[in-house]
């Protein structure tokens, strides 16, 4: 197998690698990468939409109590009559 590398900054990340003496080969340097990436991988047959609260952890706190409320306020009316007699 060939595996042909075109970003110049992942070969530098391989090399500085190599040059820290951790790894002996690039080979190792990339066995390693995608032995530990295993552990996030999920399960095959399961959504990778992850944990609702971590997908939206980047905007947490972006907006006020208030303005939260503003944006996303509730209309209730249901559109129809109630009768309350």
């Amino acid at each position: 197998m060939r595996i042909d590398i075109h970003r110049p900054e992942l070969e530098a990340f391989i090399n500085e690698r190599l040059q820290s003496g951790a790894y002996e080969t690039a080979e190792d340097v990339i066995w390693q990468a995608l032995r530990s990436s295993e552990s996030s991988t999920p399960p095959s047959g399961t959504s990778n939409t992850g944990n609702l609260v971590e997908l939206f952890e980047p905007v947490r706190g972006l907006l006020s109590d208030e303005e939260a409320d503003t944006l996303f306020r509730r209309n209730p009316s249901t559109g129809r009559p109630v009768d309350l007699e």
